[in-house]
């Protein structure tokens, strides 16, 4: 009686032993897994690499929009200044220059404005407004190149000093639990992520920008060329 009485007391400690870990196991997956509190985790590094996210976007935006404003289609300046220096009307084809308010308009006011001195001296100074021009649109972009560059490395930094922290945790403490490596790991290797996202982000920003430069300065290149042709046209 008294074995049939352990055995039932024995078998009732199990049977609750079960029913609690079978609890515990049923939590593990209502505890979701939030970005913010990634973030949040990820420690100080976040902070670098989230000023060097604004910093590319703001400066990317900026960028974008004042290329894009240099690329619009000038055809038509260059029709009007083509018809008054054709008919003589310098005075005409330079105020239509000032106008426009864009880089060939500058360049080809520099050009009317040395009208009379010889073809290479107009070319020169053109191109000397040209390369001013694309200074001014390649402005602040190598900033974002910088920020593709260094943001990956802040990450890799927070990761190391995590892992740093996590083995110096262990040697205080002496507790070598997978627990205690992979639940710090985990969170510090969020800053890896942070910084190859950004890093990414600001590459790809970096080279459209330079693409949209690039087409600009062709554009820039074949007007030139052709008020160039225009004003050797009359000695022909």
């Amino acid at each position: 009686m008294m074995l049939l009485l352990q055995v039932t007391d024995t078998a009732a400690k199990l049977i609750d032993t079960a029913h609690q870990a079978a609890q515990q196991v049923t939590k593990i997956p209502d505890e979701e897994l939030r970005f913010g509190d990634l973030l949040i985790k990820g420690g100080w590094v976040m902070i670098p690499i989230g000023i060097l996210a604004v910093l590319g976007l703001v400066i990317f935006f900026e960028r974008y929009f004042t290329i894009r404003k240099a690329a619009k289609n000038e055809s038509h300046v260059m029709q009007q200044v083509r018809g008054s220096v054709m008919s003589g009307n310098l005075q005409s084809a330079i105020a239509i220059c000032r106008n426009s308010n864009s880089p060939l308009g500058r360049m080809l006011e520099k050009g009317l404005l040395r009208i009379g001195r010889p073809i290479k001296d107009i070319e020169g100074a053109i191109e000397n407004v040209g390369k001013l021009e694309v200074s001014k649109l390649e402005k602040n972009i190598g900033i974002i190149g910088i920020v593709a560059g260094i943001a990956p490395m802040f990450g890799f930094l927070g990761t190391i000093a995590g892992v740093i922290k996590i083995f110096y945790d262990i040697s205080k403490t002496d507790n070598i639990s997978m627990g205690v490596i992979s639940g710090g790991l985990y969170v510090k290797m969020v800053t890896s992520a942070a910084g190859l996202f950004v890093g990414i982000i600001a590459y790809v920003c970096y080279h459209i920008l330079n693409m949209m430069v690039d087409k600009v300065i062709l554009k820039l290149e074949t007007d030139a060329i052709e008020f160039i042709d225009l004003l050797e046209e009359p000695s022909k």
